[in-house]
């Protein structure tokens, strides 16, 4: 079990590690959270909805991603209420006391059968938790730290950011606030993100080890790398700027964003710098904009609306520049986006920035599934694969291809439209920048636009960037970590 004094600690990258460290020793691994709040979010081979973070731990143990890996996934959409997708379906939208009240039993019911099928799978599960473990006012409800641990007698790990400074009181702290059965279970402390020399660090570690009685068995210097993270904190910490950066790229940091690991390819250009941008700050000129999935389309492109950005974008496209808008983007690229349910909380019909000829209508089925498909633009018979969710249905009005203004992004015309100049581009496709030869392919227009040579677009899937990453990741962790108390 992997736990952390705080939020942002480092958890899932620890268990992302230590998951590609005990695979490539051999063993059976599988990683597990029992419950997750996140907008990130992964559409697993038969159709499920997890934590992008858990798939991402699945392939670091070499294994696919299953929804046993995260049985409750908690996707906040606005007005304290969340949406809840349990074992890979989406089955309700609660508030947080209604949530506890209601789903509580069924969702640690969920948790024990989710482990019980992996653990008959599987040698080893490396189990993540959740926030802090020492929530006093939380405890009770708590289905995804200590509980665990003590379900499975785990050996547990607790994590500690010491970048953010207070690490030592924050570890004492917290195994203060354990009780003595939770407490025996901490086998190890890691000290994460540490910039300095470790001698410097040493008398601190001592005195830990002494007051505790639990061994420091990492400290964990300070990785650089972008990794696909869980929230939306992670990227207030990115760097926007890139030394050889040639295209800058702007993605609009919506707020209720979802799914932003849709543009770790396009960071993981040497030639490209991609820049998050509140709404409320001055667009620019950027080589292109994009604008990013989100829970609430509507609400997120009200608040586009009322801050200017809307209006600002509308103003780019009308000057020649690239705009491209993903899923919940995607559908606030068109005429307008209805909710008569209110599904995302608001009814009603809401004009939308009207740069592409589509109409949105948001319903209570979520369309959640992998898809394969062959590319029209900007490069035709590329193979794309990638994967939907989203609750809206898109018109797409058959005369207007027949005006051939506009055409299909792909083989399937419900997956996405581009303008006949292709410089507004609207796709349902997560994922279509982990597709290299596509993505350069669309990299090369805008570098086109700028009198610069194109790139090859013979390379590699993003995947293999991801492989590489978390091969380094596993050798920097397994440098600085002793798993020998727990393995």
């Amino acid at each position: 079990m992997v736990v952390g004094t705080t939020s942002h600690a480092g958890k899932s990258l620890i268990t992302t590690a230590i998951c590609r460290i005990l695979s490539r020793r051999g063993l059976q691994v599988a990683p597990f959270k029992g419950q997750n709040m996140a907008l990130n979010a992964y559409v697993t081979a038969s159709g499920g909805e997890i934590g992008y973070a858990q798939a991402v731990q699945a392939w670091a143990a070499g294994i696919v991603p299953r929804v046993e890996m995260n049985p409750i996934l908690l996707k906040p959409q606005g007005d304290m209420t969340s949406q809840i997708i349990l074992k890979g379906k989406a089955i309700g939208t609660v508030s947080a006391t209604d949530y506890y009240e209601q789903y509580f039993e069924l969702g640690w019911q969920t948790i024990k059968e989710c482990l019980e099928c992996l653990s008959t799978d599987y040698e080893v599960l490396v189990c993540e938790g959740a926030g802090s473990p020492a929530e006093i006012n939380l405890k009770h409800r708590d289905l995804t730290n200590m509980r665990v641990a003590k379900h499975l007698n785990a050996a547990t790990l607790l994590v500690v950011d010491i970048d953010r400074g207070g690490s030592f009181a924050h570890v004492v702290g917290t195994l203060e606030l354990l009780d003595p059965d939770e407490r025996a279970l901490i086998k190890g402390v890691v000290i994460n993100k540490f910039r300095g020399q470790r001698s410097i660090l040493e008398p601190g570690i001592k005195w830990l080890e002494e007051r505790t009685g639990i061994p420091v068995v990492g400290v964990i210097p300070y990785l650089e790398q972008v990794f696909p993270a869980e929230d939306s904190l992670d990227l207030l910490e990115r760097k926007p700027t890139k030394a050889n950066s040639e295209l800058n790229i702007a993605v609009i940091r919506l707020p209720r964003i979802a799914n932003f690991t849709d543009f770790d390819p396009l960071e993981s250009e040497p030639s490209v710098t991609v820049k998050y941008l509140h709404p409320k700050q001055d667009l620019g000129h950027p080589d292109a904009v994009i604008i990013p999935g989100t829970k609430t389309s509507i609400g997120d492109l009200i608040a586009l609306q009322k801050s200017g950005m809307a209006e600002a974008i509308q103003n780019y496209a009308a000057s020649g520049g690239t705009v491209l808008g993903i899923c919940g983007g995607f559908q606030m690229l068109g005429q307008f986006i209805a909710d008569p349910e209110a599904n995302e909380g608001q009814s009603g019909r809401y004009q939308g920035l009207n740069l592409l000829p589509i109409q949105t209508v948001i319903t209570g089925y979520k369309i959640a599934r992998q898809r394969q498909v062959t590319s029209n633009y900007p490069q035709a018979g590329l193979p794309v694969t990638g994967f939907e969710i989203h609750q809206g249905r898109t018109r797409i009005e058959n005369s207007i291809l027949d005006q051939q203004s506009y055409q299909p992004l792909f083989d399937d015309v419900n997956l996405g439209l581009v303008d006949s100049c292709q410089s507004v581009w609207g796709t349902y496709l997560h994922g279509i920048f982990d597709n290299g030869p596509w993505r350069r392919a669309w990299l090369n227009r805008l570098r086109q636009q700028r009198g610069l040579k194109s790139l090859p677009t013979g390379v590699g899937n993003y995947r293999e960037q991801r492989e590489q990453l978390l091969e380094s990741l596993g050798n920097h962790i397994e440098e600085h970590l002793d798993l020998t108390p727990f393995i």
